[in-house]
Parts: structure tokens; sequence; C-alpha cells
């Protein structure tokens, strides 16, 4: 079939399950959304495979009320982070399976689906992935009644594998732990030798990922900022785990409306591939590492760091165990900032250390706001906590205690590089030896990557991405049927 024939394949079976796609805008500001589409939303538990839910892939879901609010954030105040500067982090466990990854997987899914490059009648999706992102590819997969494939390390935590067989997804458990990318590509060339239905949807290298983050995360930091910032507040910058590379989109964003902002790239001490072209098995699961990202706009990066895997574990068990939070509670921090401790899952607390370490370098204080994402809730890892209470035993406040002072109080400057041009360039051509070397990429299209002008062009298709969208729900016809059903309700009142 051609691209035609395989669109028009596409735009029956939206028809078929009733899916309408938002645009990036809707996702933006929910307030675009179509009122009926926002009235009925209210009655669909937000984890259900109902296509009703891509339009909560937006940072504003409101958990109470189960429609939309403001910006889904959580500021941690300084008593508990030890640094006077402002520390927010947007709030992932609020979308759709928890994390916002299902964010990345839409934007890397829908532009192929609405232009024909993606057939959901004969083709699989498949969702290379250290957990999160195969799992909001699963989702988006089951809502259009696909044949998911997720790819995932097999030291991944136990809850990811169960979620992903309980919606009916394909599962392939690579050899290793988080940081083992590498055996993740080499399953995707494997299918593409011995499957011909397969279509790889690669985090790590579409960019419908980085314009997912830059659109739509970007701005929510930004109108957060708007509303919270006060009259003082200056956003200093935004802080991420290098990943897939798309969550450092929302920096660039953010850097083009806030001149003197920076970036900072975290990633595990035990594999510190930016840092000191570093290798190693790390447990901050949820952001891979061993090369650098294809859609990582390096140019841009002013810091990167490292963050020790047992910080975040040890910090994982303060945050969500009663001993812990009795712990907390006796330092004297609020009851309402401890009982969303739970708001972080490993690779979130991961940010919160990187986003200290950023304030202690730069000496930010009370008027100096950084913002970084809470990507997944510790729901993703009850079964690490009780591993390690099999193996530590049973946690206590004085275990607490120390754990608090060390790794969270005691967060230093070490292991942390600010870029000069020479570092930033020599971590982009670290790209070549993954791309071009391993993955079919040509050092013509790497040294595009380096010019601002290849990232300016890719961000000023956003609003020709939201027009094919339009184009596609007009052929459904399924927004002229809402259209005429609202029409038809209020002309009844």
């Amino acid at each position: 079939m051609n691209q035609n024939e395989i669109r028009a394949g596409a735009v029956a079976r939206c028809r078929e399950k009733g899916i309408i796609i938002p645009t990036l805008a809707e996702q933006k500001n929910p307030h675009l959304i179509p009122k009926g589409i926002a009235r009925r939303l209210p009655e669909v538990d937000i984890q259900a495979v109902d296509p009703l839910n891509l339009y909560r892939i937006t940072w504003y879901n409101d958990p109470n009320s189960h429609g939309f609010g403001e910006v889904n954030a959580l500021e941690l105040p300084s008593e508990l982070t030890g640094v006077p500067a402002r520390i927010v982090g947007l709030v992932g466990r609020h979308f759709p399976t928890g994390a916002h990854k299902v964010g990345a997987a839409f934007g890397c899914l829908v532009p192929r689906l609405v232009n024909g490059e993606f057939d959901p009648n004969t083709q699989s999706a498949v969702w290379p992935s250290t957990g999160n992102y195969c799992r909001g590819g699963a989702f988006d997969s089951a809502l259009l009644g696909c044949h998911a494939v997720a790819i995932l390390p097999e030291e991944m935590s136990r809850e990811r594998f169960d979620w992903l067989e309980e919606i009916g997804a394909e599962v392939f458990a690579t050899p290793g732990c988080e940081s083992n990318v590498k055996e993740i590509f080499d399953k995707c060339w494997d299918l593409r030798k011995t499957r011909s239905d397969v279509v790889i949807f690669n985090q790590f290298d579409e960019f419908g990922n980085y314009l997912w983050h830059w659109s739509v995360t970007g701005a929510a930091v930004e109108d957060w900022i708007a509303k919270n910032a006060g009259p003082s507040g200056r956003f200093a910058g935004w802080v991420g785990a290098t990943g897939s590379g798309g969550t450092l989109a929302a920096g660039d964003y953010l850097k083009g409306r806030f001149p003197g902002a920076t970036i900072t790239a975290a990633e595990a001490l035990q594999c510190p591939t930016l840092l000191a072209c570093g290798f190693g098995g790390h447990r901050i699961e949820g952001i891979g590492d061993k090369h650098v990202p294809w859609i990582h706009n390096v140019r841009t990066t002013d810091v990167v760091t490292a963050i020790d895997d047992e910080a975040t574990m040890r910090l994982l068990r303060v945050f969500n165990e009663d001993a812990g939070h009795q712990y907390l509670s006796d330092r004297g921090i609020d009851d309402e900032t401890i009982s969303r401790l739970d708001d972080l899952g490993i690779s979130s607390i991961c940010n919160l250390l990187a986003a200290i370490k950023t304030a202690r370098y730069y000496d930010l204080g009370p008027d100096d706001i950084l913002v970084t994402s809470f990507t997944d809730s510790v729901e993703m890892y009850r079964s690490r906590l009780n591993e390690m209470n099999e193996e530590m035993g049973a946690y206590t406040v004085e275990q607490a205690a120390i754990d608090y002072e060390r790794r969270l109080l005691g967060t230093t400057t070490d292991h942390l590089r600010e870029l000069s041009y020479f570092d930033r360039k020599a971590i982009h051509n670290f790209k070549y030896f993954t791309w071009v070397e391993q993955q079919g990429r040509t050092v013509d299209e790497i040294n595009a990557l380096w010019s601002p002008s290849f990232w300016k062009d890719l961000t000023d298709g956003v609003e020709a991405w939201d027009e094919d969208i339009r184009h596609f729900n007009r052929d459904t016809g399924l927004l002229d049927e809402l259209a005429a059903e609202e029409f038809s309700e209020s002309q009844g009142d």
C-alpha cells in the first residue's frame, strides 16, 4: 500500500475505535479541548484504556476533580532540600500510566499515524525502552487496537513487567540493567530482520519525543513560573536526566523564554557517560546511558552531573518508609510535603539531587527557581522497597537520619562539570560511535545536529504537526459528530 492508502486505513481504524487525537496546543492548554470531550472526561478513570484519555496526556490533570486544573507541580521547601533556592518538580504520576513518558510515546506515534507512515491495521508498534516509555507506547497501541511490542532490560522493576503483561503487550526482556541500551537497540535490529510487520518507535532518535517536551513540558514550566514565581522570582534553569534526551528539550524551550537560564543534564555516577565517557551498571531506573541520545541538543547543555545510585535508593526509603516520615516530621518538615514525597520515584530523586547540586554550584538564592521533572512515583518501585527491607532489615529512624544527612543534606558539587564550548562539542561528537557506527546514521546528519538552525527549523514545524492532526480528525468525521451532538443538546436545553 502507498502512504495515502495507509493513512486512509488509519482514519478508518480511528473512526471505528472512536479516537479523536488531541493537538499539542490542546495538551498545552486543556481549555482548548472541545467541550463535549472535556465534559465526558470526569467519568473515565485516568488509567483506563479509553480514547478520551489521550486528552489527559497533559501536565494539567486534576486528580481530585478528574478534570483539569493548574500545572501538576511540587515545590520542595528549603528545610527539606538544604539549599535556599526554590526547587520545583513537575509531577508525572497524574498522567495515564502514571508517568509522563506516555507523552513521549504520543509524540513519536502520532506524526507517523496521521501522515500514513504507520498502519495500525497490519503493523506492530515496537517500543524500545528502559521502562516507562514502552508502557506509554503499549497504552497508545491498546487504544488503537494494534499490537504492541515492548523491549526493556530484564533487571527493571517487576511492576513494569506486570503492567505490560496486563495490557497485553508482547514483551522482550533484554540482558542487563538500566544502562544496557545497546542491547535494546540490538533487539530492534533483530526484529527488523525477522519480522516484516514491525515499525520501531525509538524514543532515543525520534524527534517527536523532543518536540512533545519542547512544546508541552516547556510551556507547562513557563505557565507555572508566570503564576507562582512572584515579583522577585527568577527562573534559573531546567534540570533533567539525559535518558532519551526528550525532557532536556524543555530546557531548550525555556532558554528561549528566559535569557540566562541554564540546562543541567544528570546521569548515574556508576555510568558517567557525559561526565567522563564512563560506562557501567546502575539502579536509577528510567534514564538509560552508555550513549548520547540522537535527539539531545548538546550545544545548549550547560552542566552535566552524576548522581550516586546509592543516594537515590536510600532516599527512596526516607521518602516512603514510616520511619523516614517520622524523622522528617521531627526535623520540622510540614505534613503536606511529607505526604507528597511518594510523588518521587527513583529517577525523580536523581533529578532532585541534580537540582540541589546545580543550586549549590551556582550559589542560587531564595529568588532563584530551578525546575525539573518528577517523572514517575513510588508506585513503580514498591518491590524495590521490599527488596531493601529484606536485604537490610526494617527501616529505622536512626537509619533515616543517617541517610537524610549524608545523601540529601550532604549533597555537594562533586561529580559536576560546567561545559565549555569544547566540552559540548566533544560530547556531541560522542554520538558518532552509537549512531553512525552502530545505527546507520551518516556523518552529514550528525554534523547537521550541531547547527542551531537545525533545531529552530525543527521547532518551527510544531504548528504544521497540529494542522496534520486537525486534518486527520476532520477525515474521521468524529469531531463533526461531536459538534452536532453538542448542538442538539443545546437546542434541547
